[in-house]
């Protein structure tokens, strides 16, 4: 039998690498934010001859967008932090289809006894 071969192993984590100082793709956001920006204003403004500022305010949005995006909810964060943040303001805690499950509401119609009344 031969022996077994032992060799060195890097250990660390693996990157996704860096560009334009972002974490993995989200460079290409931003990059197609860019290119979807441009494109809008000069198919606005010189093909379409819309003015200027009209074509700027048009297309701002294709480009500040995937920057918010980017910069507000992928940039410095843990991998998951958009998709969680919005879980978390889509369902929120406590909220559920059984009816006697539900968290009591802070504004109680007038007249009405709660679930609280009815079940004891």
């Amino acid at each position: 039998m031969s022996e077994l071969r032992v060799t060195d192993t890097n250990s660390v984590n693996d990157s996704k690498g860096r560009a334009f100082g972002l974490e993995g793709n989200d460079f290409l956001y931003v990059i197609g934010g860019i290119v979807g920006a441009l494109g809008c204003f000069l198919l606005m403004h010189v093909l379409l001859g819309v003015g200027m500022v009209v074509a700027l305010l048009f297309s701002a949005p294709l480009l500040l967008v995937p920057l918010a995006w980017v910069l507000l909810l992928r940039h410095n964060k843990p991998e998951g932090y958009a998709e969680d943040l919005f879980d978390h303001l889509v369902n929120r805690e406590g909220w559920t289809f059984a009816p006697r499950l539900q968290p009591v509401p802070i504004l109680r119609p007038s007249g009405k006894e709660s679930h609280a009344q009815r079940r004891s």
